[in-house]
């Protein structure tokens, strides 16, 4: 059933409450992702956010779903960056795959029948994406795939997958392809899981394809436009983890406002002290301006200022929201690192693992660089003065150069 923006914005609020919070540590003593949450996420319209209606997606703006991430981000930012992924790649089936494609996974995926992935980096291909060497080449009437996939999400646990692969061996963007891959199939293997410093429920690791079977309809985009496929990705992944962030900077901001509000110090509460107060006051603020650039980047999806606008908001919002956890987690004293009494190391290194994903901080101000030297390029030459203080523009007529710098004789 489809629900409004504001409906699904309060069920990613109750989801995070009464299941995601509750359950993630015992998710993560168990090391073992919790499709019984995924399934619930799913009958609460969570699992289709963007995806259209006919394949049981809400069908929704990325500006009027971002909100759902910032909720899902209260609850655990590992387990949200999961479903902002699966999102992700049900949208992308359900609105370019073939039809037998989107028949196969679509309403699959919005039911949580299965668990989609998208597998970009490799181990010599981080931040240079357009160094993979995964190929994807013919087979008679389809087509073979061999490669190895690092850093994959759902490693071993997603159903399917969207892997990004060349059909050349010139190094380059032009022959980048993007298929869809069953992950059912022969030859894909799961190489090994990393041991990370968080989250021990979520599998992330490395995949091995090894001449994997790929139908001529699970090419989802063909050489050419495989790669501008990827980072039309990448930006909505960016501006879902910038979401995530401000739901985690959030939830440090109010454990640390109900402790200091509870905690007695010189015969006041330590919320009463005016330099806390101002600390919480400097949190509040970033994170007013982590949510406005989110939302600002998920309004731009899609356009030419999308990317750059999902790169401000992923560059900021990650940064503030570790700089709250532990700003938050010096408020409590001694007591901000004690698991059984704040939520706040957890949440330190949650925020140090969505600095990383999708996209490092650099990678980030590389993209904003770029758009401001061509924006430098697009300007006209620079403003002098004519030493009287007065600032003339250097690209106007002389005759209205001269007109400018007179001196005014009007009263």
């Amino acid at each position: 059933m489809m629900g409004t923006p504001a409906d699904l914005h309060e069920a990613a609020r109750r989801h995070a409450a009464d299941v995601v919070r509750p359950g993630v540590a015992g998710w993560d003593a168990a090391a073992t992702f919790p499709r019984d949450a995924s399934s619930q996420a799913a009958a609460a319209g969570l699992l289709g956010l963007f995806a259209p209606a006919s394949i049981g997606g809400q069908a929704l703006s990325y500006a009027d779903g971002m909100r759902v991430f910032e909720e899902l981000g209260r609850g655990d930012a590992a387990y949200a960056f999961t479903l902002s992924m699966h999102n992700a790649v049900t949208a992308a089936i359900g609105a370019f795959a073939a039809p037998g494609v989107r028949r196969r996974w679509g309403r699959a995926l919005t039911s949580g029948e299965a668990l989609g992935g998208f597998s970009l980096t490799e181990p010599h291909a981080g931040s240079d994406a357009a160094a993979i060497t995964t190929r994807l080449t013919p087979d008679f009437s389809g087509f073979r795939l061999n490669g190895t996939k690092a850093w994959v999400t759902l490693c071993g646990e997603a159903d399917v997958f969207l892997v990004a692969c060349r059909t050349g061996t010139e190094r380059g963007t032009s022959d980048v392809a993007m298929v869809v891959l069953d992950a059912a199939r022969e030859g894909v293997e799961t190489v090994r899981l990393y041991d990370t410093m968080t989250s021990a429920f979520l599998p992330i690791g490395e995949m091995r394809l090894h001449d994997v079977r790929i139908e001529p309809d699970e090419v989802l985009a063909p050489a050419g436009s495989g790669f501008q496929a990827a980072l039309g990705a990448i930006d909505v992944a960016r501006t879902d983890i910038a979401a995530i962030a401000v739901g985690l900077a959030v939830e440090a901001l109010e454990a640390a406002l109900a402790y200091t509000r509870d905690r007695a110090l010189f015969g006041g509460s330590v919320l009463d002290q005016q330099a806390v107060q101002f600390a919480l006051a400097d949190i509040e603020t970033d994170i007013v301006a982590g949510r406005l650039l989110y939302q600002h980047a998920a309004a731009l999806l899609g356009t030419r200022e999308g990317s750059v606008a999902a790169a401000h908001a992923k560059r900021f919002c990650p940064d503030m929201a570790l700089k709250a956890a532990v700003e938050c987690a010096e408020l409590f004293g001694s007591y901000g690192w004690l698991k059984d009494v704040s939520v706040l190391p957890r949440l330190v290194g949650l925020a140090r693992m969505l600095q990383t994903v999708d996209g490092t901080r650099e990678v980030q101000r590389v993209v904003i660089a770029r758009d401001l030297v061509r924006r430098a390029k697009a300007l006209g030459a620079p403003r002098a003065t004519n030493g009287s203080g007065r600032y003339v523009a250097a690209d106007v007529v002389p005759a209205d150069r001269e007109r400018i710098a007179a001196p005014s004789t009007a009263s």
